[in-house]
């Protein structure tokens, strides 16, 4: 609504002149200046990357290949080499950028260049070759955290995952607390679809909680409650055993949502904290059988019933 303008006559009086009005393009807390400082130093920064790698070309009097010379299909070049196993997809954009990487002895220092299977893919002259896949399923013990590597020092799943010669990276996490199935994989694109809520991939829980819940706070927690601002979607909760000596009740929990400690905020949301948390089933796959700290090869049948879930070609 546009602003009435001031009267200079006497209805004025007696009112407090306002706030001076500016008219700004940033909201409360300067995000969308941040937002757009740091996507215009994200350009310059790949724009400079760029320059010096057509530069870094020009010295070694090799020319950058063209796009146009590459083919339209195929496997965009910076997943070829992460799927290699050498680096992440974002370091192996870097690599292109800096001019490390040639394409059938030709260097490549542009992003968005796709290459057949039987193109020759090589970064500092190191052929470029597909790592195998593997697809594990671990039964995380309670006391070790779901990360490769800690700075507090504090014991990972590392000591726990099959040395296959790729770097195995857990699917989601599992709080330090919490033990049961985690699965694991260097498969960068099943990765991502098993994680995001979209695909709704099913999580089960059994779960130990304080008290004895009534059917009031069962039905909050089958309906969702608000966890850090945000409502948890529909989950399914039934009550498997009742301690009154203890003063505890078993709960199988199951839902489609990954976020951080959500089965824990859930039940103290509700005001029945969690004793005791174990993950017992993922999708399809089940912890049972699998002692804590052990881990399985997830074979053909299983991974090809993964992918499907989530869409992926099998």
């Amino acid at each position: 609504m546009a602003e009435r303008p001031r009267s200079s006559g006497s209805s004025g009086k007696g009112r407090k002149p306002g706030p001076k009005k500016t008219s700004s393009p940033n909201p409360p807390g300067g995000k969308r200046s941040y937002n757009a400082d740091r996507i215009v130093a994200l350009r310059r920064n790949r724009q400079e990357a760029i320059a010096h790698a057509k530069e870094m070309t020009k010295r070694m009097g090799v020319e950058p290949v063209a796009k146009k010379d590459l083919a339209e299909d195929g496997e965009r070049l910076h997943v070829r080499i992460a799927h290699s196993g050498l680096c992440s997809r974002r370091a192996a954009e870097k690599l292109i950028l800096e001019g490390r990487v040639t394409v059938n002895d030709r260097i490549v220092a542009q992003m968005g260049v796709k290459v057949m299977p039987d193109d020759d893919v090589r970064v500092d002259g190191v052929p470029v070759t597909a790592a195998k896949i593997y697809t594990i399923v671990m039964n995380k013990p309670t006391g070790v955290v779901t990360t490769l590597s800690d700075p507090q020092g504090r014991p990972t799943i590392v000591r726990y995952l099959p040395q296959y010669g790729v770097q195995l990276k857990p699917v989601g996490r599992l709080d330090m607390e919490t033990e049961g199935l985690l699965v694991c994989t260097n498969d960068g694109e099943l990765a991502l679809r098993l994680a995001h809520p979209k695909y709704g991939v099913e999580k089960e829980y059994q779960a130990v909680v304080l008290g004895i819940p009534d059917e009031k706070a069962l039905q909050k927690l089958k309906d969702g409650v608000f966890v850090e601002g945000r409502k948890t979607l529909p989950a399914r909760v039934e009550v498997v055993h009742v301690e009154p000596k203890s003063n505890t009740t078993g709960l199988r929990i199951t839902i489609h949502e990954g976020r951080k400690r959500q089965i824990r905020l859930m039940c103290e949301f509700v005001g029945h904290p969690v004793q005791s948390l174990k993950r017992i089933r993922y999708g399809p796959l089940y912890v049972r059988g699998l002692r804590a700290g052990e881990c399985k090869l997830l074979g053909k049948k299983e991974v090809d019933e993964l992918r499907r879930m989530v869409g992926l070609p099998t």
